[in-house]
C-alpha cells in the first residue's frame, strides 16, 4: 500500500502527514508540482516481466501520457532479487548512486511501478516527503526538485522510466547527506506492513 510521511527537514521526530489514501497524497503532493496518480494494475504481467511484456501489457497508459507530455525516451528497467553471484554488489551500487540527494536540471523523474516498490523522499520547502511507490503508483518529480530514492537492500521493482531528454537519467548531486538522518526503505516497509 502506497504510503506518504512528510516530516521537517531537521530530521524524522516530528511527523508533519502521514496517510495511505491515494486522494490525500495527490492533493499533498500537487502544490509541489509532483504528479501521483494509480494507474491500474496488470495481474497478469510477471513481477520480473521484460521490457516486450510490460510495454504490451501498459501501451494505452504510456501512449496517453507521452502524448500528454512528449516524452522522447519511454523505458523499463527492473531489479529483482536472483542467484546471479554479481547481485549483491549490483543491488548495493544502484541504492547507492540513488540514495544521495540530487536534482535532474534538464528533465523531470516520472516512475511507474509495475511491481515491487521503492521511496522517492522529496526534500522541498523545509521538508521532507517520503513517497512509499508500490505497483500501480506513478510519481513525476519535476525537473529541479531536489530528491534521492531508496530501494532498500535487498531491491525488487520493474518501474517504466519516461524521459524528455534523450541522455536518460542525469543527476546533479547536492553533496548533502540529508538522506542519512531519515528513515531508509528498509524501516519505513517493515513499519507500514506491521
Amino acid at each position: 500500500m502506497t504510503l506518504l510521511t512528510t516530516w521537517p527537514e531537521s530530521g524524522p521526530d516530528t511527523v508533519v502527514r502521514r496517510t495511505s489514501e491515494p486522494a490525500e497524497i495527490a492533493a499533498a503532493l500537487a502544490p509541489l508540482g509532483v504528479r501521483y496518480e494509480q494507474w491500474p494494475v496488470r495481474e497478469s504481467v510477471p513481477f520480473d516481466a521484460d521490457s516486450d511484456t510490460v510495454f504490451a501489457a501498459y501501451g494505452p497508459e504510456i501512449d496517453k501520457l507521452n502524448a500528454e507530455e512528449g516524452f522522447t525516451t519511454v523505458d523499463v528497467l527492473g531489479l529483482h532479487p536472483s542467484d546471479d553471484p554479481e547481485f549483491p554488489a549490483k543491488a548495493k551500487a544502484a541504492r547507492e548512486k540513488f540514495l544521495q540527494e540530487h536534482t535532474h536540471d534538464d528533465d523531470d523523474e516520472i516512475r511507474f511501478f509495475v511491481s515491487g516498490a521503492g521511496i522517492f523522499y522529496l526534500h522541498v520547502n523545509g521538508e521532507v516527503h517520503a513517497v512509499l511507490c508500490e505497483k500501480g503508483d506513478l510519481l513525476g518529480v519535476p525537473r529541479g526538485t531536489t530528491h534521492w530514492f531508496d530501494m532498500g537492500t535487498s531491491p525488487s521493482f520493474t518501474a517504466i522510466r519516461f524521459f524528455h531528454e534523450e541522455d536518460g537519467w542525469i543527476g546533479t548531486f547536492t553533496g548533502d547527506r540529508i538522506a542519512d538522518r531519515f528513515p531508509d526503505f528498509d524501516t519505513i516497509a517493515a513499519g507500514h506492513r506491521a
